[in-house]
């Protein structure tokens, strides 16, 4: 099962990205999950005085969510593909909304220093060559007690929710990927979600990586035992010195 990785995957978003919005706007529902994705972080007193790394910003759609929920927030979205990031930047945002490009696994380099509060990460981990170091990245990015939130395609197993997803390719995504001009990034949307963890296993693989209260929350809809919410914490201060 052949999948677009790193540069190549990159390559496919930056021309994506011209007609991204629109596609996504067509999925009935995208922009409402993202929004009930980002309360199931249950940032307090609508973000104040907090800091948020939303991580694989794409053109913005997960940035909107957050500050849908928090909007005293201080947020920074970061995305690998120039050409998505530079369709997010150019929609009006308040001054606590910044932009940076780089890739997950280089933040460092980027100048994103850690001791975020929280981590939003919508549609990212089935499109990283290493998903174990960039949730050890994310760990590292959070204060002690720092919250996250992972809005993923991941089926539940069985052969339902597998079949339900390629007929959903099959008949829309896939069809207008290819009418967009970008038919590869649309079959690798649909082999990716096939490929990656179940929800049980990526529950176990925050559990690794050290993250604690986690749990897979569903989501409604056509996406029910396709797409999940993941909340976890980091160890908070307390525990880690007890």
């Amino acid at each position: 099962m052949a999948l677009l990785h790193d540069g190549e995957l990159t390559a496919a978003f930056d021309h994506a990205s011209r007609s991204y919005d629109r596609l996504v706007a067509a999925n009935p529902g995208y922009h409402g999950q993202l929004r009930r994705s980002a309360r199931r972080l249950g940032l307090p007193d609508a973000g104040r005085g907090l800091r948020v790394l939303d991580l694989g910003c794409g053109t913005g759609a997960s940035t909107a969510a957050l500050l849908a929920v928090a909007p005293y927030a201080e947020i920074t979205a970061v995305d690998a593909s120039a050409g998505m990031l530079a369709r997010a930047a150019g929609k009006p945002w308040p001054p606590g909304v910044s932009f940076v490009h780089a890739p997950v696994e280089g933040l460092a380099d980027a100048g994103v220093a850690g001791g975020f509060d929280a981590v939003f990460a919508a549609y990212l981990f089935r499109n990283v060559t290493d998903p174990d170091a960039v949730l050890g990245a994310v760990r590292e990015a959070l204060v002690p007690g720092g919250r996250l939130a992972v809005h993923e395609y991941t089926l539940t197993g069985g052969a339902v929710p597998r079949a339900v997803w390629t007929a959903v390719c099959a008949g829309i995504l896939r069809p207008a990927g290819r009418l967009a001009g970008d038919a590869g990034l649309y079959r690798h949307l649909w082999r990716s979600v096939l490929a990656f963890d179940t929800a049980a296993e990526f529950t176990g693989r925050l559990r690794r990586a050290g993250f604690r209260q986690v749990r897979a929350l569903p989501l409604p809809g056509w996406q029910t035992g396709i797409t999940h919410t993941f909340v976890a914490a980091t160890a908070g201060a307390r525990e880690e010195g007890a």
